[in-house]
């Protein structure tokens, strides 16, 4: 119930901040769900892959490279599902670090993460 619900909000996240974020498109809510479920398989699949690669980097930059891989992450998922897109790299990086934010406080309200 609880992935439910998490799958849930991060659709209506999506839906919210293509609504006032130029350059980010979805068509419904039921891309938004897609776009959801696909996210969360991209983050438990293929993003620890690049952050095992690309960690020489992220030391480097002490850890500011994970936002290049969230935007990467963005974008891969815009060529996965259709009727969602995102126009540029550096609105895919302002998406993720938006969606993050929000998702944080989200879970914060509603109590869960402890």
């Amino acid at each position: 119930m609880n992935l439910l619900l998490r799958i849930l909000i991060t659709a209506g996240l999506v839906l919210l901040i293509a609504h006032f974020m130029p350059g980010v498109h979805v068509a419904s809510f039921t891309t938004a769900l897609i776009v959801a479920i696909v996210l969360g398989l991209l983050n438990i699949f293929i993003k620890p892959i690049l952050v095992i690669l690309t960690l020489p980097v992220t030391i480097l930059t002490l850890g500011l490279f994970l936002l290049v891989i969230n935007a990467l992450i963005i974008i891969l998922c815009t060529n996965i599902v259709g009727g969602f897109h995102v126009d540029s790299f550096w609105t895919a990086l302002i998406f993720s670090i938006v969606l993050s934010l929000l998702q944080s406080i989200m879970n914060g309200i509603l109590g869960e993460g402890k």
